[in-house]
């Protein structure tokens, strides 16, 4: 009885169970964000319509807001003049017309040093 081959032959079924198993559950993780877009960075412009955000990747993205736009801040809820310049951002977008469009606004906890001024 040769048992390294047995083994050998187990490991790639195995490894051939588990890839078609990922394969199979890919479109149900990607669906899982219904589409949406995701903008992480800090913002570099707010207005009453959008936000421009410098990506951690270092693009320039506006986001635009609407009346359905919901906004957190450590997830607590906050309002749309909440949104200052340098705030770390989180935004789950959808794309309306070729246009970002935001779902939600999440912004991160306040630093100690901006609570003291």
């Amino acid at each position: 009885m040769n048992t390294p081959s047995i083994t050998t032959t187990r490991l790639k079924i195995q490894i051939a169970l588990l890839a078609v198993l990922a394969l199979t559950l890919l479109p149900t993780i990607v669906s899982a964000h219904g589409g949406e877009e995701h903008v992480i960075g800090t913002v570099t412009k707010v207005s009453d319509t959008s936000v421009t955000v410098k990506t951690t990747t270092g693009k320039i993205v506006e986001v635009g807001f609407d009346a359905k736009t919901t906004y957190a801040r450590a997830k607590l809820p906050i309002q749309k003049a909440d949104v200052k310049v340098g705030d770390r951002i989180v935004i789950h977008a959808v794309e309306v017309n070729e246009k970002l469009i935001a779902h939600t606004v999440e912004l991160s906890a306040a630093t100690t040093a901006s609570k003291t001024k």
